[in-house]
């Protein structure tokens, strides 16, 4: 099999700290190379040197050797790296908004043709090949051929801003099939947005770009997708080469166990020390409309137990996101709503907040996080906004922050998620997804919710780190009678950790069914 990427030897340090050691990767074309590992165990320093990102360079370079096409390479920016054939679809959107679906898959290669003034100049100038007209039926065309290539039914004109988030994943891997060059193609989490039947259809693209002879690098936390589609599989730990396998030698557990390097048992859930009673409602909500773009509610009725965990679950699109969307005030929504009896106000996230209900947006950097500020700053600013908290007063009316209080909180904090980081003051822009993940949900829980809206908790997470967020959900419920409704495109997780699901269809409740419902059941209620 002819490599289309080969990287011997990979190491790199920062600032002292040793983060990979002696990586060997090589991806042969048409091979699907699954890439796993715990957030922090160096996956995305990796990629980073792989794609010549700033960050590598402006931090001393990296040890080893790097082949592309069986030529030595040292790719010094994201541009070379494309125009070696190497392209790479983002957990993170690397999209425009406000283009349309078009203009994003050929961004920076757009089809032009000459006009008349544009034939004038260019024979006196090389500025007149700037002037010439975009050749919109050519560039139509050929984001079409790619969206048909990854079975994506939209309209081209459409802007990506008002698409579902399942479809701007799939807009990402059509820019990408676009580029004549493409050799290799660096999946990060694409799956990590995306609802099961979505990932199911992503599955199977990514098999046929890999029947065209493109090498598939896959990152993913989701084993199941690794045993399906793998080729071969290999495990990162602690900035370590801890194996490589075939896909034929292995099973979820034996990953799992290598990631983590320990073994991972099955959770069991605690029991409670209260009940939860249908009558005792922390929030009940009608005919709640949302106009989230992509996930809009159409008067949604639902009613929500004091005490319990309610799973919500559904196809990308549907409005499963637009629920806690709307109800922590990010959206402008319309509907009765009422918290422990009492009308509930919309369309204030302040209010929200003083009213005891905390919220974990499914879009982390966008939403969730502060980049460039510290771990600390991010995990208290909203409550010291809101509830006046680190804080120290010694004139009325005037506050001024207590640092030291902050930082232990959230030194408490880094501790008790596993938070890899260098120290509270590390700005959350340095770290790994995961860990970000871990910061929102820290920052959420700082100010003592009664009730808890997470959405996507575990997007991005690696098995282990997915277990211990979990974990610390249904310890928050179970210890601190915190009312937590968890939002997830994994209906696994939903049945694993949830006293009810409830199954959103077309931005309305479809069924509420138990966890342990059949299959079909729940197969019913996301078709409507």
């Amino acid at each position: 099999m002819t490599a289309v990427l080969e990287m011997r030897g990979i190491g790199k340090e920062y600032y002292g700290n040793r983060v990979l050691r002696g990586i060997d990767l090589e991806v042969g074309a048409g091979e699907v190379v699954c890439l796993v590992g715990e957030n922090g165990a160096g996956k995305s320093t990796l990629m980073n040197i792989l794609f010549g990102m700033p960050v590598i360079l402006e931090t001393g370079g990296f040890e080893g050797t790097v082949k592309i096409g069986g030529e030595d390479v040292r790719i010094q920016s994201p541009q070379q790296a494309m125009e070696l054939g190497v392209g790479m679809v983002h957990q993170e959107f690397m999209l425009v908004p406000g283009f349309s679906v078009v203009e994003n898959i050929k961004l920076n290669r757009e089809v032009t043709r000459s006009n008349l003034i544009s034939t004038i100049l260019e024979g006196i100038s090389s500025f007149g090949s700037r002037l010439r007209s975009l050749d919109e039926a050519t560039m139509l065309a050929d984001a079409q051929a790619a969206l048909d290539r990854v079975g994506l039914d939209v309209d081209p004109l459409d802007l990506v801003g008002e698409l579902p988030v399942g479809h701007k994943q799939f807009i990402e891997i059509a820019r990408e099939v676009d580029r004549s060059r493409a050799r290799l193609l660096v999946f990060d989490e694409p799956s990590a947005v995306l609802a099961e039947t979505e990932a199911d259809r992503l599955l199977t693209t990514m098999k046929q770009l890999a029947a065209d002879g493109i090498g598939i690098l896959f990152i993913t936390h989701r084993l199941d997708e690794v045993l399906e589609i793998a080729d071969r599989v290999v495990v990162l730990r602690d900035g370590e080469q801890v194996c490589t396998m075939q896909r034929q030698e292995t099973d979820a557990s034996k990953i799992a166990e290598l990631m983590v390097g320990r073994k991972v048992e099955a959770r069991s859930l605690p029991a409670r020390k209260f009940p939860v009673q249908d009558e005792d409602r922390i929030l009940t909500v009608r005919d709640l409309r949302v106009s989230m773009p992509g996930e809009s509610v159409s008067g949604l009725d639902l009613n929500v137990r004091r005490g319990e965990i309610l799973g919500v679950g559904g196809l990308a699109g549907y409005g499963k996101l637009g629920l806690s969307n709307g109800l922590a005030g990010l959206f402008a929504a319309t509907g009765e709503v009422a918290k422990d009896g009492q009308p509930f106000p919309l369309h204030n996230p302040l209010e929200a907040m003083k009213r005891g209900m905390a919220f974990v947006s499914e879009d982390r950097r966008g939403v969730g996080l502060l980049l460039d500020e510290s771990i600390e700053l991010n995990m208290g600013l909203p409550w010291i906004h809101c509830q006046k908290r680190f804080l120290k007063s010694w004139i009325p009316g005037l506050g001024l922050l207590d640092g030291s209080s902050l930082s232990k909180h959230a030194r408490q904090m880094i501790e008790r998620f596993d938070i890899r980081c260098v120290g509270s003051e590390q700005p959350v822009r340095r770290l790994s997804g995961g860990n970000q993940q871990k910061v929102c949900i820290a920052k959420a829980i700082t100010g003592d919710p009664d009730l808890l809206l997470v959405n996507e908790p575990t997007r991005g997470v690696d098995v282990g780190a997915k277990q211990r967020i979990l974990d610390e959900l249904v310890a928050l419920n179970r210890k601190q009678r915190m009312t937590v409704v968890l939002t997830s495109s994994e209906l696994a997780e939903l049945r694993s950790v949830c006293d009810r699901v409830a199954i959103v269809s077309r931005g309305r409740v479809s069924k509420i069914l138990a966890p342990d419902a059949p299959d079909v059941e729940f197969g019913l209620a996301m078709a409507g």
